[in-house]
């Protein structure tokens, strides 16, 4: 069963090395070469993101397997920062299924927002799978995607 916690300071290394592999295997669905956002890979980012967002930890039977880190970005408006889960568990549903337990944590939520690279056509599938709407495209190549949620912050 999935579930979210929240992340604290110990959890950063594990947390880090999940997001490298996660964001890593992007090579086999279309990455340009191994890499990711900004502080994927970075521990020092990882801790500070704990920090100053609201990071949690995606537990499959109490073991970590991949990180949501949301942004408040104003009144009832939210950032996805990112979602990423461990290679070995992704495309399998997991990852709608955290998104479904991230809803209700904000139920002042009147919009979500998220960017994902125009290459990642995976990623760009989960999202309107999601319930999320593309806004646009950035000069740096990113696709905006945009989820309105209905009263009191339901899917």
């Amino acid at each position: 069963m999935i579930q979210l916690t929240r992340a604290a300071g110990e959890d950063a290394t594990a947390l880090t090395e999940l997001s490298r592999r996660a964001f890593e295997a992007d090579v086999n669905y279309g990455a340009p070469g191994p890499g990711g956002p900004p502080g994927y890979d970075d521990v020092g980012w990882q801790r500070a993101a704990i920090g100053a967002a609201d990071y949690y930890v995606i537990l499959l039977d109490e073991a970590a397997i991949g990180g949501i880190i949301a942004y408040p970005t104003g009144p009832g408006a939210f950032e996805l920062g990112r979602i990423y889960i461990a290679p070995e568990w992704q495309n399998r549903g997991l990852g709608a299924q955290a998104m479904a337990l991230l809803w209700p944590l904000y139920p002042q939520a009147e919009v979500w927002r998220l960017d994902t690279p125009a290459w990642n056509h995976r990623t760009r599938h989960f999202y309107a799978r999601e319930g999320f709407v593309e806004t646009g495209v950035t000069d740096q190549g990113l696709v905006l995607f945009e989820r309105r949620m209905a009263p009191g912050g339901a899917a």
